[in-house]
């Protein structure tokens, strides 16, 4: 209106409507500030807690006690080191198993060697010659008649190491002593073999009496 026609209602004793602030946010119809209802409030809340409790299980959570969860990779590991120690024992007790089949066996053999060796030694007491062998690496020797080592570079007799002793044997003696225990044949001829595989076979070969043995 005019500035003239409201002086004349002021005049009058009319009063000016009063002025009054602007809501900030309008209310819906069913009373909830700000367009959301209660049920999405609690919709959110409810979201928003769910997703804490992930990301607390997820990296951040604690045991029992309140210590820390192990992480996956040291269980892991662990477990490895307890199967390798497992394997390494179990190897051992193998080994030592092995070891122990392997003397009992040994000691089986030399007792039927023993046997076998009762009464079927040739060695003479009137014994002049010497035959000289390789055997365990070392020069080793037996003392024969002359007519044994004729025999012995046929390959009609053998020689059989028994405690330490070298015993004179015929050459079948000598293929039953080697079926029982191999180790035990010291010197088996093959007389068809050539020389260089056994120059002591020479007879005329000679060692030297100071030799050390």
């Amino acid at each position: 209106m005019s500035d003239s026609l409201k002086d004349q209602l002021l005049g009058l004793g009319f009063k000016p409507a009063p002025v009054t602030d602007r809501p900030r946010g309008s209310r819906r119809k069913d009373g909830a500030p700000g367009g959301k209802t209660g049920a999405g409030q609690r919709s959110g809340k409810a979201a928003a807690h769910a997703d804490r409790k992930g990301r607390k299980d997820a990296g951040g959570g604690k045991g029992p006690g309140g210590r820390g969860q192990r992480p996956d990779g040291d269980i892991d590991l662990a477990k490895a080191f307890a199967i390798r120690a497992q394997r390494e024992k179990d190897e051992r007790i193998r080994a030592e198993r092995e070891k122990q089949e392997a003397a009992r066996q040994r000691r089986e053999a030399q007792a039927r060697l023993a046997t076998l060796l009762e009464g079927k030694a040739l060695n003479a007491a009137e014994a002049e010659h010497v035959r000289h062998f390789e055997y365990g690496g070392k020069i080793k020797r037996i003392h024969v008649t002359e007519e044994q080592l004729r025999a012995l570079n046929a390959g009609e007799l053998g020689v059989v190491q028994r405690n330490g002793r070298y015993l004179l044997v015929t050459a079948a003696t000598l293929a039953e002593a080697e079926a029982i225990f191999p180790a035990s044949v010291a010197l088996k001829v093959d007389p068809d073999a050539p020389a260089a595989d056994d120059p002591y076979s020479d007879p005329r070969y000679q060692v030297p009496d100071d030799l050390v043995w």
